[in-house]
């Protein structure tokens, strides 16, 4: 059996020593701006690139999360901070957003992209689909049962490698992909079972 990379969150240069201290084969951790732990202290340009190159010469890897949802404002700047990025010798950008990854395959060619969890993946069409926009790697979405990823990894043999979560929060919300209902009462929104509890009245 191939035993697979481990990856684990470092928000910071003690957070990074540690994961690679105790094993981590990678590890990944946000620039200061266009990720989704804008409290974790992250990296500024010359952290980062410290960051890297301790990862690199105990012959692990660096993943840097971009996986905001940006704004068309903010594209031009967040392909900026992929660029530079990338210069620092980063693995791959985890990104959340298609449009995202669609804008930073044309203006960031040599970054690796991983597919984030926050894009909910739940299928093997959508992990074909991220193949097919030239990404390395999909992260599952937190929810899915092993029997599920046995499924679509079986489905999707050698086109694209697959992440998973051994522990992290189940997020509640975004613009109708909801967990709350299914939390509050069994009855998910996204089956079509919604029982609204965002419009229910609550007392503290």
């Amino acid at each position: 059996m191939k035993i697979p990379e481990l990856l684990a969150p470092a928000g910071n240069m003690d957070s990074l020593r540690a994961a690679l201290h105790f094993g981590a084969d990678a590890v990944y951790g946000g620039m200061k701006h266009f990720g989704l732990r804008a409290f974790a202290g992250n990296f500024g340009p010359d952290d980062l690139q410290t960051a890297v190159r301790l990862a690199h010469a105990a012959g692990r890897k660096f993943y840097v999360t971009m996986n905001i949802y940006p704004f068309d404002d903010e594209l031009e700047a967040f392909g900026k901070a992929a660029g530079e990025a990338a210069d620092c010798g980063v693995d791959a950008a985890i990104v959340a957003d298609p449009g995202a990854i669609r804008f930073l395959r044309k203006k960031v060619p040599e970054l690796p992209i991983h597919v984030s969890t926050q894009a909910n993946t739940l299928n093997a069409p959508a992990a074909e689909l991220y193949s097919d926009l030239g990404c390395e790697r999909v992260i599952l979405a937190r929810e899915m049962s092993l029997d599920r990823i046995r499924m679509l990894h079986e489905k999707i043999v050698n086109r694209i490698q697959l992440e998973t979560f051994v522990h992290g929060a189940s997020c509640m919300a975004y613009s109708g992909r909801c967990m709350l209902s299914a939390y509050l009462t069994g009855r998910s929104g996204n089956r079509g079972e919604c029982a609204q509890p965002c419009r229910w009245q609550y007392n503290s």
